[in-house]
């Protein structure tokens, strides 16, 4: 049977967000003819644009009260939204109930409130919205008789259908419409149970409310039989990926955004101007130094071949001198930095797929949690934000480390965290020369580190070498001695550590203990 859609005669509109307001309702008042009831501010912007509107305190015959928390909690509210057309008349007849058949709200700005540094309790309770919700769950769950709109950009689409359907909406639209209702209201309760799960709960919460909102859907995931969306955590703007700008370049491809959060989570360690670049989610060139442009020629230099395709990222602005040197050295998909000077944009931009990012936060450290979905459920851990200094640092070995051996363990314990593992980096003068990831043994990594190393023309000889987690045996210290290795840092831990505190200083190594494992699968 054809579906018949009445026309809509009257609507409740009560919106937070008031962009395009007056033009929707002007429209639907002078074309259509449709009774406007509104609510506070929403009312008094209508009254002021001479939108004629009904007060809901004259509509339900019963004043606001307490500071406005009570004004739409009423039978002629909810009967009016709720009713069934087809079986509630004579109920409605009864009490006086008039039939509401378009709902436009949109709630208190919960999370743009408790996003303030200075936020109070007291003020994050006042923005939860307590009518607003029930309303447009009431228009939801009754869509076959009306329509709910959540989103300021729904009311074009409404708009040119009501004009071709003699003002009314077809069921596909008012389901459309429920169902981002409910997942408005439902991303708003989440909101609301993780800002106070933050405030009460000592551990992790019982359930997790999803607080993500998709930001864009992708060409393609991991590869491109797979299909992929980017979804970005509305509670923590700015901080990666999803919330840089992007300057130019083409769309973020799936392994781009992986890649990109890597370098970004890698260089925020770094203080000194620093310069990583990550390929396949591990770093294969890591450097510092006292210029931001020194830094990037020794990270391309630490591996220009696996550089050719990478993630370039920086924790100082890019500036031209930079710019063009990345240009005149490698291929790049994406460079990020926190902040990109005019002269720059211009030399990059005659690279026009280069993605370019400018990242606000770059330098700034992300405490929170880490996801990783299993077949049948999720695996989630606090980020590892751990560091460690000069004064944590445990020297095992008979030799102690000398100053620069120190720096340059620091400096390879840092690159080594963002290394898959098993990981071990080779590092001199601020610079990693040698890295080896993802291997499934301990030995293996560090012949691939040293391998790596002597591709490139560098010399091992009086490097450090980091290594995310203890030495089981000790022929990856034999490896390291045979390449000329004289400082070496790693948790320990092992049921081995004499052993491998032994060959350390049958080599003349100077080993030190860290008492912190960084593995990253």
């Amino acid at each position: 049977m054809t579906e018949v859609a009445n026309p809509i005669k009257r609507a409740l509109i009560s919106v937070s967000n008031k962009v395009g307001l007056v033009d929707f309702c002007s429209f639907l008042v002078k074309e259509f003819g449709i009774e406007i009831i509104s609510t506070g501010g929403t009312l008094k912007v209508l009254e002021e644009a001479n939108v004629k509107v009904i007060d809901i305190s004259e509509f339900t015959e019963f004043p606001e009260m307490m500071d406005g928390r009570v004004k739409t909690l009423h039978p002629r509210v909810h009967g009016g939204i709720l009713a069934r057309r087809n079986q509630d008349e004579k109920v409605m007849k009864k009490n006086n109930i008039l039939a509401i058949d378009l709902v436009v709200v949109n709630l208190y700005p919960f999370v743009e409130t408790v996003s303030k540094e200075d936020v109070t309790l007291e003020t994050a309770i006042e923005n939860i919205d307590i009518g607003g919700p029930s309303m447009i769950r009431s228009a939801a769950k009754n869509n076959k008789f009306v329509a709910a709109i959540v989103d300021p950009e729904d009311y074009s689409l409404v708009l040119e259908e009501m004009k071709k359907k003699g003002g009314a909406l077809s069921q596909e639209t008012r389901s459309s419409l429920a169902t981002k209702a409910f997942t408005y209201t439902a991303n708003y309760d989440a909101a609301i149970s993780g800002y106070l799960s933050s405030l009460y709960e000592q551990d992790f919460p019982e359930r997790i409310f999803a607080k993500y909102q998709k930001k864009e859907v992708m060409r393609y995931g991991e590869n491109p039989h797979q299909k992929a969306a980017f979804y970005i955590d509305y509670t923590k703007q700015n901080c990666g990926v999803g919330g840089a700008t992007q300057l130019q370049g083409k769309q973020l491809s799936y392994n781009n955004i992986a890649d990109s959060d890597a370098a970004i989570e890698c260089v925020r360690n770094f203080d000194e101007p620093t310069c990583v670049i990550i390929k396949h989610a591990n770093p294969c060139g890591v450097a510092t130094d006292d210029d931001i442009t020194k830094a990037y020629q020794k990270a391309f230099e630490a591996d220009s071949t696996s550089a050719f395709g990478g993630i370039i990222a920086l924790n100082r602005k890019l500036e031209e001198k930079t710019a063009k040197q990345i240009i005149d050295n490698q291929f790049v998909e994406v460079i990020i930095a926190p902040g990109v000077s005019p002269p720059a944009e211009d030399i990059l931009s005659s690279k026009e797929n280069i993605r370019v990012l400018d990242m606000e936060k770059m330098i700034e450290s992300v405490p929170g949690f880490k996801f990783l979905s299993v077949t049948d459920g999720l695996l989630i851990q606090e980020t590892d934000n751990e560091m460690i200094t000069t004064e944590d640092l445990k020297v095992v070995s008979s030799r102690e480390p000398s100053r620069q051996e120190t720096r340059d363990c620091l400096f390879a314990w840092k690159v080594c965290k963002f290394v898959k593992s098993n990981a071990i980096v080779y590092a001199k003068n601020n610079q990693s020369i040698g890295i080896g990831a993802g291997q499934m043994s301990r030995i293996d990594s560090a012949q691939l580190a040293a391998s790596k190393a002597k591709e490139r023309g560098f010399d091992t000889k009086g490097c450090a070498m980091a290594s995310d987690a203890f030495f089981p045996f000790r022929d990856g210290i034999d490896v390291a001695a045979s390449k000329g290795i004289t400082s070496i840092i790693q948790p320990g831990g092992s049921i081995r550590d004499e052993e491998i505190i032994e060959a350390a200083n049958d080599a003349n190594i100077a080993m030190v203990f860290t008492g912190i494992r960084h593995f990253r699968h």
